[in-house]
């Protein structure tokens, strides 16, 4: 299912909060995965960011690291983040994972574990062009901030030839312009 995202409200009551509810936000950096996944923690829904959690670690910018120790970093924040969403899925609680899920055995892994949870999960894609990510990028980089990750133009270059576009995962794509 494809929905422009003309509304506030592109998916409507699909990602209404409700108990063993796990939306994986998915799309490429400036796609607008924080946007909506704020929006839905807005709604009840608990906000888990692997970004977030490295910035609190570290308190800057991981972009700013060697490549081998942001590697390091991600590791151990992704499985600070399963940690902490096997124990709000125990809990109940409704949960959106702001990540990108770059790869399908990422989205894969992440399904399995949510299911061998006993909770459901939703997979949102925000697909959007180049063009687009570029914009939102070069504004997203003069900020500061947990949410506000650096990309240059080269990193996006190598984002675009490494994301695996989710194609016939029960995801569900809202279209960026």
């Amino acid at each position: 299912m494809a929905v422009p995202a003309k509304s506030d409200d592109p998916i409507g009551p699909l990602l209404a909060p409700r108990p063993g509810v796990v939306v994986m936000m998915c799309g490429l950096a400036g796609s607008g995965k924080t946007t909506y996944a704020r929006r839905l923690e807005a709604r009840g829904y608990r906000r888990l960011s692997v970004d977030e959690i490295i910035w609190r670690r570290i308190g800057h910018d991981a972009a700013l690291l060697d490549p081998t120790e942001y590697e390091h970093h991600q590791a151990t924040a992704d499985q600070e983040l399963q940690e902490e969403l096997i124990r709000l899925m125990a809990a109940g609680q409704p949960v959106v994972l702001d990540k990108s899920f770059w790869s399908r055995a990422t989205r894969d892994s992440y399904k399995a574990l949510i299911e061998e949870h006993g909770s459901t999960w939703i997979l949102v894609y925000l697909q959007a062009d180049p063009d687009t990510l570029r914009r939102r990028l070069a504004i997203r980089n003069t900020q500061d901030g947990p949410s506000s990750v650096t990309v240059s133009p080269e990193l996006l270059d190598r984002y675009l030839m490494s994301f695996e576009e989710p194609r016939g995962e029960g995801e569900h794509t809202i279209l960026q312009a």
